[in-house]
């Protein structure tokens, strides 16, 4: 055997296992836990496993969403952050308040007939939910009638009510 070949390739050996971090280099989720925890905004939950950080909970809009993830990908190396799951939920906006209404009692249905009764040729007849307008009406007409219709927050069916000529 050559004794010359092997000592120096036992010697690179020893010299690369010495410089190789080991595995007991790695950061304690309990340690990522806490990292992410502080860049995160309230709210949002924060679980680790094997420094697979996983983000939950609920915010306003997708933009808080992104910023969350950004804010944990963007930790240091030394934070022990390998990657993000972000399962954060968007929470929808409430439902706007109801505009119109949707039965027509007898003091909306005389909003609407008092909003007509000064104009010429324009009739309207009363559904359950909504004012049918029939009849020639001039643009400028036409433009009261929509403006009284949508303050007295009505449905109507104005395809019978056509232009001046």
């Amino acid at each position: 055997m050559n004794y010359k070949n092997i000592i120096p390739a036992l010697m690179i050996t020893g010299a690369i296992a010495v410089m190789t971090p080991s595995c007991s280099s790695k950061v304690p989720d309990a340690t990522v836990k806490t990292n992410a925890e502080a860049v995160v905004t309230p709210g949002v939950a924060v679980e680790v496993k094997d420094g697979v950080v996983t983000l939950s909970g609920n915010v306003n809009n997708d933009a808080d969403k992104a910023s969350a993830e950004a804010a944990v990908k963007n930790l240091d190396k030394k934070s022990g952050v390998k990657s993000v799951v972000n399962n954060i939920a968007v929470t929808p906006p409430p439902p706007p308040p109801a505009s119109v209404t949707t039965t027509l009692d007898a003091a909306t249905q005389q909003k609407v007939m008092d909003g007509i009764k000064d104009i010429k040729g324009v009739t309207v007849t009363f559904t359950a939910d909504k004012a049918v307008l029939t009849g020639e009406v001039s643009k400028a007409d036409r433009m009261k009638i929509m403006q009284m219709l949508a303050a007295a927050k009505v449905k109507s069916d104005v395809s019978q009510l056509m232009d001046k000529k």
